[in-house]
């Protein structure tokens, strides 16, 4: 019996691998998915880690391209920042982990498709969903979730199987990745803590402050201080500058997909400075309406990537609109840096609506007369005149 099983190399998909050897007796072929983040020592030592482990045979699957490409574009698109603050980081990147898993699982024909994922988390319904819809066919194994394990009790499981490793320093839980990098610990369990400084794989290392310009053509950057680049080579020149500053932290709160509260800490320079740099354009470049209407199709774009509802038609129909709005969004941004926060500093587009020609805001009107200006106001006020007019009160 085959099992593909959704490899990271922490405690939870260590655990997984060995149990599901050692106690369930499957075939175990672990798979990492690239959406991001790992460096070519990383892939080694998860290569390593998994074969000690026992697994049958281990891959390697880079599915960065995919993921910038059918994901991080759109969600630049749209703004996209659960509650005002969270870039998706790692909730988008599941979705396309689970996709990559799914394909491979049907390639070696597989029996099950097994997952580190707890029972109390929005991760779990993340890879269901997907395997669900792409190979329902397949038995789901969630060792951690169905036995309601703890850490120690793994950790536990783990030597006595002769497996060795320094687990007890793990006491944050961090998820690197292309568009940023989740961080959980006992902080986060609770409500009034923030993490603290050392919890933060990026820690600060540059005084002082820098403006940086990024090029974007059709709403994706494509230059990075005067240098042509393609959008992920940006998103990691970024994530180095800005991540020396220790730009980007913050802590997620929100609404879980099982019903409960969840908070989650992160660090996200790229995707922060990318969303805010890509909404600052859009504001000079867009009008109002497009401005309107996107705010409330990305806000739902978001929450179905979030919610592992990727695969629904809606979605390629609402990335439609978003392409479509995106074709005046070109123009160079400039961006101050300096530790722990950074600010829009302007903008600079052919397409900038902010002409002078027409007038300048609490200035002067060039293209109307006070005349204009007073019969305008006049009929805008019909409404509110009218209503007073019956509502005595």
């Amino acid at each position: 019996m085959k099992v593909v099983l959704a490899f990271s190399g922490g405690l939870d998909t260590s655990y997984c691998a060995k149990y599901l050897s050692a106690e369930l007796g499957y075939e175990v072929h672990a798979v990492t998915v690239n959406t991001g983040g790992f460096s070519v020592s990383d892939r080694i030592e998860l290569e390593r880690k998994a074969i000690e482990l026992g697994v049958s045979t281990y891959q390697f699957i880079d599915r960065q391209n995919q993921f910038y490409e059918q994901g991080v574009k759109y969600l630049l698109f749209g703004n996209v920042l659960k509650n005002n603050t969270y870039p998706l980081s790692v909730s988008a990147e599941r979705v396309f982990q689970a996709i990559a898993i799914a394909e491979y699982a049907q390639e070696i024909d597989a029996d099950a498709i097994a997952h580190g994922s707890t029972g109390a988390g929005n991760d779990q319904i993340r890879f269901d969903l997907v395997f669900q819809t792409l190979c329902p066919e397949k038995e789901i194994i969630t060792p951690i979730r169905d036995q309601k394990l703890s850490r120690e009790y793994e950790i536990e499981f783990l030597k006595n199987n002769d497996v060795a490793d320094n687990w007890e320093k793990s006491i944050y839980s961090i998820n690197q990745g292309l568009w940023g990098t989740s961080v959980g610990g006992k902080e986060t369990l609770t409500s009034d803590q923030f993490l603290p400084e050392h919890a933060f794989p990026s820690q600060l290392k540059k005084e002082g402050s820098e403006t940086i310009e990024i090029a974007f053509e059709e709403g994706q950057p494509v230059a990075f201080n005067g240098s042509m680049g393609d959008p992920i080579t940006i998103i990691g020149q970024l994530n180095e500058i800005a991540g020396a500053y220790a730009i980007g932290r913050d802590i997620h709160v929100g609404d879980t997909i099982i019903g409960i509260k969840g908070r989650v800490g992160f660090e996200a320079p790229a995707a922060l400075i990318l969303i805010k740099s890509h909404h600052a354009l859009e504001k000079h470049v867009l009008s109002k309406s497009q401005l309107k209407l996107k705010d409330q199709i990305s806000s739902w774009y978001g929450d179905m990537m979030h919610e592992g509802q990727y695969l629904d038609p809606v979605m390629r129909d609402i990335e439609q609109f978003l392409v479509s709005s995106q074709k005046s969004v070109s123009g160079n941004v400039t961006v101050h840096l300096a530790p722990y926060r950074f600010y829009i500093q302007g903008i600079s587009s052919p397409y900038d609506l902010m002409q002078s020609t027409f007038g300048q805001y609490g200035e002067m009107n060039n293209a109307w007369t006070g005349s204009d200006a007073k019969g305008f106001i006049k009929i805008l006020a019909n409404q509110s005149k009218i209503l007073k007019s019956v509502h005595h009160d």
